[in-house]
């Protein structure tokens, strides 16, 4: 017989099967890609589990700063935790693994988040990790010149992702009945398989399937042209509401790393991008090529401590109902909430820049 707990990962796996988080259960032993641990270093803070277990972090293979410092360890070096870190291939499976409790922090879009938040998964936002701008694009093939061209053909994108939630808005941009788009929910590297065989004529997708794809195919339109039509979207940290309780300090330091190494990076993007090491790491991590890490990069905009605190502490948390409001519009979602205020917290923000 099923305990309480799984019945309650159950339901709410269940309830997100509806826009397509179902797909890519993960189980409480964990079945995401492994990736290897970071080298260890001699931890300068500790948090309450940091020393007793190991911590699981899902990530993912966006481009951004924070792989340099993902393989350097200095984000052991700055926990005293025993990290894992754990690679998924798309928000819907990261939900999955947090839902379980068998991944209590991990980096997913905005789209993901106010889905899960709207079906009462235990999570908060702590940081938000980029404004995502060009390193999501929808890459069409020579069928299609214009949005309507769109009309009739196959569209591939994960479903109930950042993406997804950009390419139903710039459909409704353009005029565009979704329902007149053949649009399946693939994953990143189904969506490299499937635009190989021809089997799709576009794809709204990120690193490195975009660049992937980009080598035959052109981009129609790019997350920062969407986000000025009224829809923008964001990379994020979350945590399970649980773990952040017991464990202040953890996610302090995590912050604090993070920030330290955007401030590295938005204080001379081509001398950080021109830097080997980092291209290599970055490259290692995400499976982009070397030579496209630097214009990756420059795709998205990435919130300094102080800006962070500015955005969670401000109309974030509108912004989540708004990405609902419109998820449920489109029947991607059953139910809106009132406030999704208890789904972001500034406080670990706070704390890392000292105030």
């Amino acid at each position: 017989m099923a305990t309480s707990n799984s019945k309650k990962i159950t339901a709410i796996v269940a309830a997100l099967a509806a826009v397509g988080i179902g797909a890519f259960i993960i189980s409480q032993n964990g079945n995401g890609n492994n990736a290897q641990a970071a080298p260890a270093k001699a931890g300068t803070a500790s948090a309450s589990t940091a020393n007793q277990s190991k911590i699981v972090v899902a990530y993912q293979t966006g481009v951004d700063p924070t792989k340099v410092a993902q393989a350097n360890g200095d984000y052991e070096a700055a926990t005293g935790a025993n990290i894992e870190w754990r690679k998924f291939d798309s928000g819907a499976e990261v939900i999955a693994a947090v839902t379980s409790g068998d991944v209590p922090v991990g980096n997913i879009g905005s789209s993901p988040l106010a889905a899960a938040a709207s079906q009462n998964v235990p999570i908060e936002v702590f940081y938000i990790s980029g404004v995502i701008g060009q390193s999501e694009a929808l890459v069409v093939n020579n069928k299609i010149a214009k949005p309507e061209d769109l009309i009739g053909k196959k569209v591939a994108v994960p479903f109930v992702s950042t993406t997804h939630y950009s390419l139903l808005s710039a459909l409704k941009h353009w005029n565009i009945d979704a329902k007149k788009v053949d649009i399946v929910n693939l994953r990143p590297p189904e969506i490299t398989a499937a635009w190989k065989r021809g089997d799709i004529d576009a794809a709204y997708v990120w690193e490195p399937a975009l660049s992937q794809a980009k080598q035959t195919g052109k981009v129609l339109v790019s997350s920062e042209e969407v986000g000025k039509w009224g829809a923008p979207t964001y990379d994020l940290w979350i945590v399970r509401k649980d773990f952040a309780e017991k464990n202040p300090e953890f996610l302090t330091q995590f912050a604090k790393v993070t920030g330290k190494q955007v401030d590295a990076y938005n204080q001379d993007p081509k001398t950080y991008a021109a830097n080997a090491d980092n291209v290599s790491k970055i490259a290692k991590l995400t499976g982009s090529k070397p030579e496209d890490v630097a214009l990756l990069l420059s795709g998205n905009v990435y919130p300094n401590l102080a800006e962070q605190a500015q955005i969670l502490g401000g109309s974030f948390a509108a912004d989540v109902k708004k990405t609902a409001t419109f998820l449920k519009e489109q029947g991607k979602v059953d139910a809106v909430k009132d406030s999704y205020q208890d789904n972001v917290t500034a406080k670990f923000i706070q704390a890392a820049a000292g105030k």
